[in-house]
């Protein structure tokens, strides 16, 4: 087990009432994937600010070797007096990285390097910060929510790009499928204190309902044993009076046992408002066109939406996807064609800027547009304090300005709103951003019980094959055209389709060729080079194994690090080298086998 390069040992801070960490603890070793996750509030940012140094805690140390580079990705990036993009990107690397690194990473995240980084959306702003981070190539990345507001083809290219990385990473993510594809531990940040599982996060939430379970069962017994004691000093027969201290004594520290315990968050507790049915076909549309500039963002665009459908938006940005929810909903007129809607519609809205939020107003004034104390919700009037408590907000909060929030308490603070309206359509532009996987599970079943329509634009995998019945998707994801297709099912069978459809396309172009063509130059079998590599990787790849075993035994010394620091750092370097390498020929190894198979089941 090689030492750590970044370490938190007893981290506590306390901003008023209960403490946001208490002695709270983790370490990061060379080339480690670790995902932190807990509730919207549980002061995950925070602890990623105190490791990188942005944050002092109250008490507890950090440990960072002197010789690491650590790269911090924020939520608000802020661009201080840089005039350009890549001026703003390049400040991020160091003495000997190289500059070209970052004109890769700005081409491949869509932006332009002259452009103002003062003129940026949220989510060019985060690419940009993205780039920044990921140029130098650090040892560590602290990563806080890397996803938000990228599109499904970049969220791929980034996890390409992160499982390349020899970086160490501890990430920050609602994308349930990104900590898939990242982490290979889970740091669990929970009631101030940090719990460690050294598995991803596939195996994270089982582990931490075993935990709960538990606590509660420890609670229960905590209790019966305060009452049996209770019970004895009333009722049971005198003894001698230091015995009677003594469990007189127990018994006050049971109870303050009982009283400290700070049990964990509840769960969310709200479904929609009734409203009555609308119509059984929802929104009609036919040949629908719209243009910007010349460009077409959609082209003779037709659909029928029944009433239940629950459909997702994908595509690029920039591929039209508001767009099209909006001339879908009737907030935006087309071109050309026509766009119906149906009887008795009302709808409810989550917008993906939360451009509704006024930061200056409180939580109580946003819930009940300013009416007093008390909102309508399904039908009945609801005392505010006593809603919000449903969303996982004190009652204390209530005349809390909303720029106090986090990210994910706003978007939970919407939610709640939008909840409490009456509706049978429900149109979602990128829910999921900030939200923590608690209420996330929640909009989910929140969807899933819906009686109405759904239509949700959204870029988390997982979430959208939860969620939806089909997926609208632009028919060239690569080059949008204007042309838009429905699939059936979530985002996973939208993949299976498209996959099926290219593999009879590339049959057909296969079966047109002629068959003259198969002797001049294409013989059907392994070329020299391809065989002679099916040959000798197997050899190289055990020759790689046994060198990453032997250096990682050397560096399980811990002697080693202490007596020669920078021998530990070439080492750890060799041996992200030899990682990749060997991933590379088992990658390479695995093509060439399916293809002489392929080849040989052809003949």
């Amino acid at each position: 087990m090689a030492p750590p390069i970044l370490k938190l040992d007893d981290i506590s801070l306390t901003f008023g009432g209960d403490p946001l960490l208490e002695r709270a603890a983790f370490q990061v070793e060379p080339g480690e994937r670790l995902c932190l996750v807990g509730r919207n509030g549980s002061s995950k940012s925070t602890l990623l600010k105190i490791a990188a140094g942005l944050v002092e805690p109250q008490a507890g140390e950090v440990f960072r070797h002197p010789s690491v580079t650590i790269r911090y990705l924020e939520q608000a990036p802020d661009f201080g007096r840089h005039l350009t993009v890549r001026a703003f990107a390049d400040a991020g690397l160091g003495p000997g990285d190289d500059p070209h690194r970052v004109r890769y990473l700005l081409d491949h995240l869509g932006l332009d390097g002259d452009a103002d980084p003062r003129l940026l959306s949220g989510g060019e702003g985060r690419r940009a910060a993205l780039a920044r981070v990921l140029a130098p190539q650090p040892d560590i990345l602290l990563l806080d929510e890397p996803t938000n507001h990228l599109d499904l083809p970049t969220i791929e290219w980034l996890e390409g790009e992160l499982q390349r990385s020899k970086s160490a990473i501890v990430l920050i993510s609602h994308d349930r499928r990104f900590l898939d594809a990242i982490a290979r531990a889970t740091l669990w940040l929970d009631r101030g204190t940090v719990r460690r599982l050294d598995k991803g996060f596939a195996a994270f939430e089982s582990w931490r309902d075993a935990i709960l379970d538990e606590e509660a069962r420890t609670q229960h017994k905590l209790a019966r044993a305060i009452q049996r004691e209770e019970h004895w000093l009333r009722y049971g027969v005198t003894a001698r009076r230091k015995r009677n201290v003594r469990r007189l004594g127990e018994l006050h520290a049971m109870r303050a046992r009982y009283r400290d315990h700070r049990g964990p968050t509840g769960t969310i507790d709200a479904k929609t408002s009734d409203s009555r049915d609308s119509g059984k076909l929802a929104i009609e549309a036919k040949t629908v066109c719209k243009a910007f500039d010349g460009r077409p963002i959609v082209d003779a665009f037709s659909i029928r939406v029944q009433r239940g459908d629950r459909i997702g938006l994908i595509g690029p940005n920039g591929a039209g996807k508001t767009t099209l929810l909006k001339l879908l909903t009737g907030t935006l007129a087309p071109d050309s064609g026509t766009v119906r809607l149906g009887a008795n519609l009302e709808m409810v809205t989550l917008d993906q800027q939360r451009q509704e939020l006024d930061p200056d107003e409180t939580l109580q004034h946003f819930l009940t547009g300013g009416r007093g104390d008390m909102l309508p919700v399904d039908g009945r009037q609801r005392h505010v304090t006593g809603y919000m408590k449903e969303f996982l907000f004190q009652p204390e909060q209530a005349r809390t300005p909303i720029r106090e929030l986090s990210g994910g308490e706003r978007a939970r603070l919407i939610l709640a709103r939008n909840l409490a309206r009456p509706a049978n359509l429900m149109v979602l532009d990128e829910p999921t951003n900030d939200l923590d996987m608690e209420t996330l599970d929640l909009l989910e079943e929140v969807i899933a019980g819906f009686a109405g329509t759904a239509i949700l634009v959204s870029h988390d995998r997982d979430f959208l094959d939860r969620t939806v019945t089909s997926v609208l998707a632009p028919a060239d994801p690569e080059r949008p055209d204007g042309h838009w297709l429905r699939y059936a099912g979530g985002y996973s069978d939208m993949q299976t389709q498209r996959g099926a459809v290219a593999a009879r396309s590339d049959r057909k172009k296969a079966a047109a060729r002629p068959q003259a063509r198969k002797g001049a130059g294409n013989t059907g079998k392994l070329s020299y080079k391809q065989k002679f590599a099916l040959e000798t990787l197997p050899g190289k790849i055990s020759e790689a194994e046994e060198k990453i075993a032997a250096l990682e035994a050397k560096m399980a010394d811990p002697d080693f690090f202490v007596s020669d620091p920078d021998g530990f750092n070439r080492a750890a370097r060799s041996l992200a080298d030899l990682r990749a390498s060997l991933e590379r020929m088992e990658e390479e190894w695995l093509e060439l086998e399916m293809l002489r198979e392929s080849l040989e089941g052809a003949q």
